[in-house]
């Protein structure tokens, strides 16, 4: 294995049986206050849900701090992205990030191992994903 190269890793590790599953984590960080955040909240939901519904998003959401008592303003988003560069404009194109409220970094990421459980049961017409 070529122990600097990312590629090189990824098959080295789907050959040993694990999912292997590239995605991109955006690290987005606080610039403004709180408040000025809570201004851009709803069109910063609005575009995550886009990407949602686009099947673009794995996942998403805030970041509480260390205690787990307060919100500075941080989260993190997953996506599926074919390339760094189409992260990138994903990224951008955030309404948080726009603005100038947060900044983001975006770190090339492995989906190696984990599970979910999703439970439907029609009698009750209810679902619940853990």
């Amino acid at each position: 294995m070529d122990g600097g190269s990312w590629q090189a890793h990824i098959d080295h590790v789907r050959a040993k049986g694990v999912l292997a599953k590239p995605l991109f984590v955006i690290l987005t960080t606080p610039v403004g206050t709180v408040e000025s955040l809570q201004a851009q909240l709803g069109a910063h939901l609005a575009y995550q849900k886009d990407l949602e519904a686009c099947g673009i998003t794995f996942a998403a959401g805030p970041f509480a701090d260390d205690s787990g008592r307060e919100w500075s303003g941080e989260g993190m988003i997953i996506v599926r992205a074919a390339s760094l560069a189409e992260a990138q404009r994903i990224a951008e194109a955030d309404p948080m990030h726009q603005s100038g409220l947060r900044r983001y970094r975006i770190r090339p990421w492995l989906l190696n191992e984990g599970s979910y459980t999703v439970t439907v049961r029609y009698s009750e017409q209810h679902r619940s994903v853990l």
